[in-house]
């Protein structure tokens, strides 16, 4: 594409903590010119997910991490521009892994073609996407959520724990979110249709948590980690399940959290009452997605499940928009749209 540039944002240093605007380098390149067997994608949204900041970090982790000077990763909605692969052609609309760049050389490997008459093609990297598809296997596979039950959910407003709690009520239990501000909460509970919502930044969390579920919790469903999860533990009831799909708390800890050691109450309490707790990455999962997708996409259409898109633009502010992540500002499922959506013209 002559005279094009391609913009792109590359993990520059590994961060220590929290990362910092000094850990990227946002730089210029030419727009590639795919080969034969190739196509050029146009990113039009880029999914921002916590699971991002571990795969700064150096060392060995379940997935690769970004080398210094490489692009930074990540799932992306985009158009195809120029092909010469097979089955492909200029104007199709993809699920593709372009990260953080305008522009990007794909050979289809685990691209999928978007149907934007069945849901919005935002929707590919939220809700009908590895966020909602990661609700449903946690919950339901891990979860195993019975009726009359009480459900628990960290971080209730964001990608994952919004379509966990629909589900849980779909299946006919008493759900409880956990949340951070105040019109978090709200929403949940009005929008989404969850029995009630506890702000972690109580002081009081463990008994507010108490008196929200005075039966006992008996799925909890972990994405945060850190106090929140010393204050779900006493509530546990016997033969509880945990499925435990991130502890965003402790992304940017350097080292292990000073105090008294707490692995003798936790190993006492999973013995007594049996506990179940099960680390689970989705990407172990993937012959569940038809299942996931038809059932979670019915529900769009017939208006049971709801969605909420948090919306940054600009690849300029990919990186404060990530930030914000880290610190818990959006309020739904983080996107950065790089460019013109042409279903929406």
């Amino acid at each position: 594409m002559p005279n094009r540039r391609n913009r792109q944002i590359c993990l520059a240093h590994h961060p220590t903590g929290f990362p910092t605007e000094d850990n990227f380098a946002l730089s210029e390149t030419a727009v590639p010119e795919p080969k034969e067997g190739e196509m050029l994608c146009r990113t039009i949204y880029l999914s921002l997910d916590p699971y991002m900041r571990g795969r700064m970090n150096p060392g060995p982790s379940y997935a690769p991490g970004v080398e210094l000077g490489h692009v930074m990763g990540g799932a992306t909605v985009s158009q195809v521009v120029q092909s010469r692969l097979p089955h492909y052609d200029e104007g199709d609309l993809v699920l593709s892994a372009n990260g953080w760049q305008e522009f990007a050389l794909s050979d289809g490997e685990g691209v999928r073609k978007l149907d934007p008459t069945i849901a919005p093609i935002s929707t590919a990297l939220g809700v009908l996407g590895m966020p909602g598809h990661t609700a449903y296997v946690g919950l339901l596979d891990h979860g195993r959520p019975k009726a009359g039950e009480t459900v628990v959910v960290s971080a209730a407003s964001g990608a994952v724990g919004a379509v966990v709690g629909q589900l849980a009520k779909l299946a006919g239990c008493r759900v409880i979110g956990i949340a951070g501000q105040q019109k978090k909460c709200d929403y949940v509970v009005s929008e989404l249709g969850f029995d009630g919502c506890v702000s972690h930044h109580r002081d009081d969390l463990s008994e507010a948590l108490h008196a929200a579920c005075p039966d006992g919790i008996d799925v909890y469903f972990e994405n945060v980690g850190g106090k929140v999860f010393d204050a779900v533990l006493p509530s546990l009831n016997t033969f509880a399940r945990v499925p435990v799909c991130g502890r965003i708390a402790n992304y940017n800890t350097a080292h292990p959290p000073a105090g008294p050691d707490r692995v003798p109450q936790l190993m006492g309490l999973t013995l007594v009452r049996r506990i179940t707790f099960k680390g689970f990455i989705i990407f172990d999962h993937m012959d569940r997605f038809p299942a996931f997708f038809d059932y979670v996409s019915a529900r769009i259409h017939d208006g049971t499940l709801k969605y909420r898109e948090d919306l940054v633009d600009g690849i300029e502010n990919t990186v404060s928009a990530f930030q914000g992540l880290l610190r818990g500002e959006n309020f739904g499922k983080l996107l950065v749209r790089f460019g013109d959506d042409p279903t929406k013209t």
